[in-house]
């Protein structure tokens, strides 16, 4: 047997086939919703929810959790499972399995590349959040005001040398978890941190409590008040109900590999996506009490994070110490989501090159990092290289990219074109091309459930992909303005 063979395999002991599994279905929960719950549930669920009214927004977002998130996931899950390799070598045997075309594997292609291409950059903006951590553990920021504030992350960004540390570091520690395999790395890095993930989030809601204002942040953030929904507000909650879950690219595909036979995929699907539900919830109860004890604006936006925050911290008892704390939590949340991220490109190296898992990290994470390097200097010294993509008609422009850097493209690329593709053709290949005996196995519920599940995953959440694609690229605001043209 070959060292590759060897390697691959790693121990008889929870494989099926020779792949490794998870030890349980709690692991696989916990790595599930680690993948899911990332910089997106603590920094962007917040500001979006203020930016569109709070409660109403949240309950529209849980809806759309429950009509296009799990079935999708579950989807994602199946198809791993029932080929158990990686994404392009389990599409093309799946398609192989049902009948279908082959050409179905560029599906697990793209997968592999998003994953990939979003490392790159996500590395980038986790190395902010560590390179926080002891700037707010030393003081940096007490007394500090705004101006001051927006000055030191502006120093941060436009220093490359500094960006690339903390790249470097951010991406080593993600390297040394997917090297070490499914039993020795990944789960072994979910069972410690997603546990302190959550210990953390719990003493800084206890902390958001002494702030005085958490009854004024639980009202805005579950006090609904439709007047303030907008047709934006409900294009973003299902948008963002999209991109929370990891789907689309490849990453649930190659966790649900590890799956056990016999794991309900449905309950385990539903818990995940309760979990970073909550954890996104759980953030808001946490900034929301600090932004309104600072009299900030909820609605702030991207900056709330990394401008908006430091300066409630630097000016709250023992904020230095729980400010630490926050951006800890943001480290440990990204981590867990980045090494989810590059996990369908190691497996794919492993079978198409015969290699061992940690060459495999070793070469992939050599090549994230330069490919990081792009986002890195988009911040800096390639600041001013910037695309603009338009399209002229007789109703108007149709602005597609403006002023766009590397970064922005490689964020555009990535979550508004590859990601919902990705999902769409999930829901597509799932929904109405495999075999239903197939699905009906590998699902293993009764025939209400699954009824209901093939209804939203053929019909109820290819539309809503769809419409979510479609705004993403600014096609649904064109329409808007072609048709006020016509005075509707």
């Amino acid at each position: 047997m070959s060292e590759a063979v060897t390697t691959a395999s790693e121990s008889s002991q929870g494989n099926l086939g020779g792949r490794e599994q998870w030890s349980s279905r709690l692991v696989f929960i916990l790595a599930a919703t680690g993948s899911a719950v990332g910089l997106g549930n603590i920094w962007k669920f917040p500001y979006i929810t203020g930016e569109n009214g709070g409660g109403a927004f949240v309950l529209v977002y849980l809806l759309c959790i429950a009509a296009i998130g799990i079935p999708i996931m579950m989807a994602e899950i199946m198809l791993g499972r029932r080929g158990r390799q990686d994404p392009v070598s389990t599409m093309k045997k799946l398609a192989q399995e049902s009948g279908h075309s082959r050409s179905w594997g560029l599906l697990g292609w793209m997968g592999v590349i998003a994953g990939f291409l979003i490392l790159s950059y996500y590395s980038v903006i986790a190395g902010w959040a560590m390179a926080y951590v002891p700037r707010m553990a030393s003081g940096v920021f007490t007394g500090m005001d705004s101006a001051a504030v927006n000055n030191v992350f502006a120093e941060l960004v436009s220093n490359p040398e500094v960006l690339i540390t903390w790249h470097s570091l951010f991406l080593f520690m993600t390297m040394a978890v997917v090297a070490r395999g499914v039993r020795g790395g990944l789960e072994k890095a979910v069972t410690y941190l997603m546990p302190m993930l959550f210990v953390l989030l719990l003493i800084l809601i206890f902390y958001a409590i002494g702030t005085g204002h958490f009854e004024q942040g639980l009202q805005y953030l579950f006090t609904p008040d439709f007047s303030k929904i907008t047709t934006e507000g409900i294009l973003s909650a299902m948008g963002h109900a999209f991109f929370t879950l990891s789907l689309g690219m490849g990453a649930i595909m190659v966790y649900g590999s590890y799956l056990p036979p016999g794991t309900s995929i449905a309950k385990a699907s539903i818990a995940v996506a309760c979990m970073d539900t909550l954890v996104a919830i759980m953030a808001g109860m946490i900034i929301f009490p600090i932004v309104f004890a600072n009299a900030l604006e909820p609605s702030a936006g991207p900056g709330l994070i990394f401008k908006t925050l430091p300066l409630a911290f630097s000016h709250m008892d023992y904020g230095r110490f729980f400010g630490t704390l926050f951006f800890l939590l943001l480290v440990f949340a990204a981590w867990t989501s980045s090494i989810s991220l590059i996990e369908p490109a190691i497996t794919w190296a492993m079978k198409t090159f015969q290699i061992t898992r940690i060459k495999a990290a070793v070469i992939s994470g050599g090549l994230v990092w330069f490919a990081g390097l792009l986002t890195v200097f988009s911040f800096n010294l390639t600041s001013e290289l910037t695309i603009t993509s338009t399209i002229s008609t007789q109703y108007g422009e149709f602005v597609i990219l403006k002023d766009a850097t590397a970064f922005d493209f490689l964020d555009y690329l990535t979550s508004n074109i590859m990601l919902p593709l990705g999902g769409l053709l999930i829901a597509v290949y799932a929904g109405w091309l495999m075999k239903k005996e197939y699905s009906r196995e590998e699902l293993n519920v009764n025939r209400f459930w699954y009824t209901i599940w093939s209804l939203l995953v053929r019909f109820v959440a290819p539309i809503m992909v769809v419409i979510v694609f479609l705004n993403a690229m600014g096609v649904v605001a064109f329409i808007r303005t072609m048709y006020g043209s016509f005075g509707f």
